[in-house]
């Protein structure tokens, strides 16, 4: 079922985001992934989850933010020194030379292997979300501007209105000018000429 959910995010839906999204990254997990569950949860897609934490949730929790990231890397190195142990413990039994991989000019050691590696999977994860960002600052760009294209559209309407409004009231006002200078010309034809007579003697 397509997830069409618009309506306004809740301060529950706020603590829901910030929350899977600071235990994905305490977790070593990703942003996306937390984005993916809290769209599950309330209906609505990853891309949503993400604007919103982007655009408003993000700057209440820069500090937890910080803490998560510490307690992640705090993560990483305790399973790194339990990977590294139980290597030692694997390794033990085994020839020197088995425990390192030998090229001709140098020394590749397991660790620097697997640093390599956790390097290259944080650099992929930080470039997957920027990509993620883009595309959703991309569709919001996107609404923004058919938000725009509609409302240029109402305004052009308004403004045929208020012209076809100024053009009848125009015309009201000539019809009421020309009523009243017909009332007045009735009114100066009601009015009697003074009649004169003149006597035998022809005097007025």
């Amino acid at each position: 079922m397509a997830k069409v959910r618009q309506d306004a995010w809740s301060h529950e839906d706020d603590l829901l985001l910030a929350e899977t999204v600071l235990r994905h990254v305490r977790e070593g997990s990703t942003q996306l992934k937390a984005f993916e569950e809290v769209g599950d949860r309330l209906n609505r897609t990853s891309a949503a989850c993400g604007f919103r934490w982007n655009a408003e949730v993000r700057k209440r929790y820069v500090q937890a933010m910080e803490l998560a990231k510490r307690q992640r890397k705090e993560r990483k190195r305790a399973l790194a020194r339990q990977q590294k142990h139980a290597t030692k413990e694997t390794t033990s039994n085994l020839p020197h030379s088995s425990t390192k991989l030998t090229t001709e000019h140098s020394t590749l050691s397991l660790e620097t292997v697997i640093q390599f590696l956790t390097n290259f999977k944080q650099d992929y994860e930080t470039k997957e979300q920027n990509f993620q960002t883009n595309e959703q600052l991309m569709e919001e760009n996107k609404r923004l501007q058919q938000e725009i294209s509609h409302l240029t559209e109402q305004l052009d309407k308004n403004k045929k209105h208020l012209k076809s409004f100024q053009e009848d009231y125009q015309t009201f006002i000539q019809i009421m000018d020309r009523a009243r200078k017909m009332t007045v010309f009735e009114d100066q034809g009601t009015l009697k000429s003074p009649a004169f007579r003149m006597d035998k003697n022809g005097n007025l």
